[in-house]
């Protein structure tokens, strides 16, 4: 897919979850898409095809196309994040829950196979983040750098890209995370802690220390969660308001 076509799936899905957020979760119509976009009705149908594929979309025999958000995998997260989509806080917790445990090993795989290379780009991205910190910028970008070089690390293409959906899917959400000064000089400290047993190839403390690092996140959005849930039962609980 070239970037046009994938800058306009992204708009064709931007596009459709707005329309069928307010219309009871139907979609445009294939003539209403391609009238919009002002493009053919063959280009929206291979596109449509491909949000079927990731099972965002479900066309209905003589209902028309609705929007199937719930049943999103993670590469159809990470579209809808590209696409601008805020993405349930569930679904986000998902990803970080999965994210940790596919880290977590590469970290111990990423200690025995690290090249030179990979610890010289480690070295990098570290001392550009403490640049970041020192001029009062946030790490949400240079976090998810740091991560995937590890993961790149460990010489697995195919682990490098399962990862690389977990942090597309979230990317909306990290500059957030990310826009407290203390968790961005936390991170950092052990960031460099990891890299330090790294790169003395001790797997082990490693692997525990990116356990400890990544269970952060996790603990960041089970409160996000409980919180959500709270307010949702209190609005439960609430008597109708009169009319």
């Amino acid at each position: 897919m070239t970037s046009s076509e994938g800058d306009f799936l992204s708009n064709l899905v931007a596009h459709i979850v707005a329309v069928a957020s307010s219309n009871g979760g139907k979609a445009p119509s294939e003539r209403e898409l391609a009238d919009h976009f002002e493009v053919s009705r063959g280009q929206v149908r291979e596109s449509l095809a491909i949000l079927e594929a990731l099972q965002l979309i479900e066309r209905r025999a003589k209902s028309g196309i609705y929007l199937t958000m719930e049943s999103a995998g993670l590469s159809s997260m990470a579209l809808l994040a590209r696409a601008g989509v805020q993405l349930q806080p569930r679904q986000i917790f998902e990803a970080v829950e999965l994210r940790k445990i596919h880290e977590i090993k590469a970290a111990e795989l990423a200690a025995q196979r690290a090249t030179e290379e990979n610890l010289d780009r480690l070295r990098d991205i570290l001392a550009r983040s403490e640049q970041q910190i020192a001029d009062g910028l946030g790490l949400h970008r240079l976090d998810g750098e740091f991560h995937l070089e590890i993961v790149r690390a460990t010489q697995n293409e195919m682990f490098y890209k399962i990862c690389s959906s977990f942090y597309a899917a979230s990317e909306q959400r990290l500059p957030i995370y990310f826009g407290k000064t203390e968790r961005n000089i936390k991170s950092h400290n052990e960031h460099l802690q990891i890299f330090d047993a790294l790169s003395r190839r001790d797997s082990i403390l490693t692997q525990a220390l990116m356990n400890t690092h990544l269970g952060r996140a996790q603990s960041y959005w089970t409160e996000i969660l409980d919180a959500n849930g709270e307010q949702a039962a209190e609005r439960a609980e609430r008597p109708p308001a009169p009319v």
